[in-house]
């Protein structure tokens, strides 16, 4: 595997273990709660991190074919390192989701949490399949991240699931205080 492919596959381990930390410190029968009406519970954020990872899929299935086989001049210098991570960790400023990657309040946290995982075996097969292609000259326009190649998009996917991390732990301090 080339250093890209395993720099973001290991990134994307990390991040989703980060995340069923933040889950599973929250008491199971409160992840479908609340903390309060304008705010997403657990399981809506899981739920829409499963929208954005199975988008992000389609995004690496549609345009993956597009790039050119490994030269020799390909590099191994870090994806994240060329992603904003600040601007998307900063949960400081409010965004607004697209209303395809808004939660339904459909599944619960356990459903959510299994398809989530699905999604992202799904993501990472694909990941690997394009393993022998240089992604860095596939661009696709992100919502919000701008003009991406495709491992930024992926790395973005590990970014977006940090920020929501950390929503999750604010949930549950919301939660605890409640």
């Amino acid at each position: 595997m080339n250093a890209r492919t395993e720099e973001l596959i290991r990134y994307l381990d990390e991040r989703l273990a980060a995340l069923r930390a933040a889950v599973e410190a929250i008491p199971a029968e409160r992840r479908e709660e609340k903390p309060d009406p304008e705010r997403w519970s657990v399981a809506e954020v899981l739920e829409h991190l499963l929208a954005v990872e199975r988008g992000t899929t389609q995004v690496f299935i549609a345009h993956s074919g597009e790039g050119e086989p490994l030269g020799e001049d390909f590099g191994s210098g870090s994806v994240l390192e060329t992603v904003d991570m600040g601007m998307l960790l900063d949960r400081s400023r409010k965004r607004v989701t697209a209303e395809a990657r808004r939660p339904t309040g459909k599944l619960d946290a356990a459903t959510a949490w299994a398809q989530l995982e699905e999604a992202r075996r799904g993501l990472v097969e694909q990941i690997r399949r394009a393993d022998g292609v240089s992604l860095e000259r596939v661009m696709h326009d992100h919502p919000a991240g701008g003009r991406l190649n495709l491992y930024q998009w992926v790395a973005f996917v590990g970014a977006h699931q940090a920020r929501h991390e950390a929503q999750i732990v604010e949930i549950g301090e919301s939660l605890a205080g409640g």
